[in-house]
């Protein structure tokens, strides 16, 4: 997918650049395939804010996308490939042999006639989905299971790739796209390739207006709100935050300071952390 850049006709095309929607087709939703979200906004069931910066945004309706790709032994055909506002990925509208629809995640280079199938024994082709345990070594895989017919929660955003490096016993061995090197099940099942939409972060917002489009409010500095606010804050001019290190608005050290729980059920199946963990 390419990237669309914009001469500076205004202030908020000057730096702006957008995805060229080549491979999408424009089409409406499947109306049994979605449904509508109410936006909390970042707040509780008292209206108090719990997540700062959220709120406004444009309306969305939230596509159920097929993450446990447990329709087996059927043929599906990509009817169409569609922008999804909830997520990076593209996702595709797949029709089975059986007359059923369901979206799924859009895999890099599948394109509209093409089939897909998940099977136990389905060919190493690009969106076919199948167990670890049948797959070479060195296959480029996304949309990955942790426990076996859950769905999927590992490489799921665009342009995400994972590769099965080993396999020992049950367990075989994944490489993340963060770093990350994991023993997963051989059960799990997975997509065949890489998620499609690969320059979705090369893209520039280009102004603020675009940011609460998205749902996403203004964020401020800890040094320019006042001490009751931050630890950072209050002083006179533009202060140091005079402290040892930085500190969260609640008074935690952040930057830098490791938050993951010290004993998880996942500790052991971790053979190597992640490159910023």
């Amino acid at each position: 997918m390419t990237i669309r850049l914009y001469k500076a006709y205004t202030p908020g095309t000057r730096n702006r650049s957008v995805l060229g929607f080549e491979e999408i087709v424009k089409s409406n939703p499947q109306k049994k395939l979605t449904f509508r979200q109410h936006n909390k906004q970042g707040r509780n069931n008292q209206g108090i804010i719990t997540s700062r910066y959220r709120g406004g945004g444009h309306k969305r309706l939230y596509r159920q996308i097929d993450f446990r790709r447990n329709k087996k032994e059927i043929l599906g055909k990509i009817s169409t490939i569609e922008y999804d506002p909830n997520r990076s990925a593209n996702i595709c509208l797949v029709h089975y042999e059986d007359g059923e629809k369901r979206y799924i995640l859009h895999p890099r280079g599948i394109k509209i006639g093409d089939t897909i199938i998940s099977s136990n024994e389905a060919p190493i082709l690009i969106g076919n989905a199948l167990p670890l345990t049948n797959m070479p070594l060195g296959t480029a895989i996304h949309n990955i299971e942790i426990t076996p017919g859950k769905g999927a929660q590992l490489v799921r955003t665009a342009g995400a790739v994972a590769k099965l490096i080993a396999k020992e016993g049950y367990l075989a061995t994944l490489r993340l796209p963060s770093g990350e090197v994991r023993l997963i099940s051989q059960n799990s099942l997975a997509t065949i390739g890489q998620l499609g939409n690969v320059d979705a972060n090369n893209k520039s917002i280009g102004k603020a207006g675009s940011k609460r489009w998205l749902g996403k409010r203004p964020k401020v500095r800890g040094v320019v709100m006042n001490p009751i606010d931050h630890p950072h804050g209050g002083g006179e001019g533009r202060a140091p935050i005079g402290r040892k290190s930085p500190l969260t608005p609640w008074g935690r050290t952040t930057l830098g300071n490791r938050t993951r729980k010290t004993k998880k059920y996942s500790d052991p199946l971790i053979l190597r952390r992640r490159k910023n963990g």
